[in-house]
């Protein structure tokens, strides 16, 4: 059984409609067209070779590669020696011609010195590597059809075929360019014209390069900022403004166990953490573009709001199993869809609130109606907030009275009595003050335990969750409060392994904190944060290095790390993680400039 290897071994490559994910190796193991959403036509991420995918690399042994980014731009280029000679692989994907019936992967061989055999083996099975399309060999490469999809994979390098099986072998010599061109179209539309590669390769490094050039950060935090919004922006539709979680489906939070979720959707909690990240960053159209997607989404009936939805903001998202497929290292089982769209999550209606308040506070102002549906939210809100749900962690167990969703729950109220205060909305001021103030009391009654001289996951428990940190950053308490100090002291003596934060520990789960998932590295950002708030910078700048240093090599982050294994865990590339990194960049970069207040500081205040 094959086995593959580390998570961190892959690349990321994607155009802003879907993505493709590259092996150290040269090969393209996962590829979903045309959307991150859609099935994939290489599939081996979480299978077997006979799934799907394609590769470039030479015949012969490779002495060293290294691999890099081409400057501040998401063109991939992988450097192979040999001993007869060296070459590059170029990988990128250029901006959709048409929507989303167009889609290309370009990939340029480029010789440096010698002569370097290359080989390129590819098969393309459609359905998450279930279905064998049909084959048939042209002039200058191959086109494969399965019902609507079609692919057509155009070079100047002789192809050949053994039913899916397409292989070719060339020569490169110092100064040659070949490349290969993969288009996705529709099986019953025209067939399009073939792009150039060369002038393709040329538009996208300056498309990304004079993206890259509006980060507003400080030179010292710039390399790793950048990184993660390139894939920030990468992760994001073009058209719809979602931002996917991950562009992978269950790679495993736990390897060889069950753990394994589809993350090609757009989550709810993430709204103001990245709308932050984007604003402080100088990227306001993409923070618009991500304010309009929650407008659309959350339009309609409150108690219909769901803590996730599809790219376009679609509600059905049936989970179900591709029992075909082995799963990363064996992990199974391999899930499409995500049945977390089912719960009632509370702690959204604050994150929702917040992002619209936001929103206002930087002038990027709302429709007329949408004052008139946060009214209506937060009247349900007061009807249902005393209820039990499920916990942004999206566990999938007992409903409880989470500590963070009240907390959220009291978040919501607030931004709708400082949308009064400070821009003159209508509402019922006083009513809304008595609820903001009932809400606080009874989490600083049930939600906090005074033997721990903590807040703990939910009412009554003696259980510490790592979302507990965000109290002081969305202004419930500040983190001087001697109660928030007893929390994050508790935090980092029981949660925390060598600087890694994990999100919770119960009798429920794994006895001792290492076993089981890893660490959840935007937790491990949120500590950083309450570090800076509590005027611990040099302790925060700290632990903030340690978390720069497990990006792999071409400073890309998973959802979780394994610090005794160490090696990253769940999917790939995490937006949350990222999104994580840039604030706390941010929030680092502004402790010592008068006048300015990081994302932590300015969302506590709001």
């Amino acid at each position: 059984m094959q086995r593959l290897s580390r998570i961190e071994n892959y690349g990321f490559i994607g155009n802003m409609r879907t993505a493709a994910i590259i092996d150290v190796d040269g090969s393209i193991d996962w590829l979903c067209l045309p959307r991150f959403d859609s099935d994939a036509c290489c599939a081996k991420l979480v299978g077997e070779p006979e799934n799907g995918y394609w590769k470039l690399w030479p015949t012969e042994e490779v002495i060293s590669q290294t691999r890099h980014y081409r400057g501040e731009t998401l063109v991939l280029e992988t450097v192979v020696e040999t001993a007869s000679g060296s070459a590059s692989i170029i990988d990128f994907m250029p901006l959709s011609r048409d929507a989303d019936s167009i889609i290309d992967v370009v990939r340029i061989v480029e010789g440096h010195k010698g002569t370097v055999e290359m080989q390129m083996h590819a098969i393309f099975r459609f359905g998450y590597g279930h279905v064998a399309p049909w084959v048939h060999r042209r002039k200058k490469g191959i086109t494969a059809v399965s019902g609507p999809d079609s692919l057509r994979l155009e070079t100047t390098v002789d192809l050949e075929t053994n039913e899916d099986d397409i292989r070719g072998t060339f020569t490169i010599e110092a100064g040659e360019r070949v490349p290969f061109v993969l288009t996705w179209y529709r099986s019953f539309c025209t067939e399009p014209s073939t792009r150039d590669a060369e002038q393709a390769l040329k538009d996208t490094e300056q498309w990304w390069q004079e993206w890259s050039a509006h980060c507003d950060v400080s030179d010292e935090f710039r390399e790793p900022v950048i990184r993660s919004l390139i894939t920030l922006k990468a992760l994001t539709h073009i058209e719809t403004g979602g931002m996917v979680g991950a562009a992978t489906t269950s790679l495993p939070e736990k390897t060889g166990g069950q753990l394994n979720w589809d993350y090609r959707y757009t989550w709810l909690r993430d709204v103001t953490f990245t709308l932050y990240a984007l604003l402080s960053s100088g990227y306001r159209d993409e923070a618009c573009a991500w304010r309009e997607w929650l407008l659309r989404s959350v339009a309609g009936d409150p108690a219909k709001l769901q803590p996730v939805y599809g790219l376009a903001g679609e509600r059905r998202l049936y989970e179900h199993r591709l029992d075909w497929l082995t799963g990363f290292n064996d992990s199974r089982p391999v899930r499409v869809g995500n049945r977390a769209y089912l719960q009632r999550q509370l702690d959204i209606y604050g994150e929702v609130m917040d992002g619209l308040h936001f929103s206002r506070v930087h002038h990027i102002e709302p429709n007329e109606d949408i004052w008139n549906v946060q009214c209506q939210l937060i009247d349900f809100l007061e009807k249902h907030w005393r209820e039990k749900g499920m916990s942004l962690w999206e566990l999938r167990g007992p409903a409880r009275h989470y500590t963070h969703s009240k907390v959220m729950a009291w978040v919501a109220v607030d931004r709708a009595i400082k949308g009064v205060e400070e821009f003159g909305l209508d509402g019922d001021l006083e009513h809304w003050r008595a609820l903001r103030e009932e809400i606080h009391a009874e989490v600083c009654e049930k939600g906090f335990n005074q033997e721990l001289n903590s807040f703990v996951q939910y009412y009554g428990s003696d259980t510490l969750d790592a979302s507990l940190l965000l109290i002081p950053q969305v202004g419930f308490l500040p983190a001087s409060d001697l109660r928030m100090q007893g929390t994050i002291e508790a935090i980092q003596e029981n949660l925390v392994y060598e600087g890694f934060v994990y999100r919770f520990k119960s009798t429920h789960k794994e006895q001792h904190l290492t076993e089981g998932e890893g660490a959840f590295i935007v937790c491990c950002f949120w500590l950083v944060d309450a570090l800076i708030l509590l005027d611990r910078r040099d302790e925060a700048y700290a632990l903030f290095e340690k978390l720069l240093s497990i990006r792999n090599d071409l400073g890309l982050l998973g959802e979780e790390y394994d610090p005794i294994r160490q090696c990253q865990l769940g999917n790939f590339p995490q937006a949350f993680s990222h999104v994580g990194l840039i604030n706390s960049a941010h929030n680092l970069g502004c402790c010592d400039k008068k006048g300015r207040k990081g994302p932590a500081e300015e969302r506590g205040e709001e």
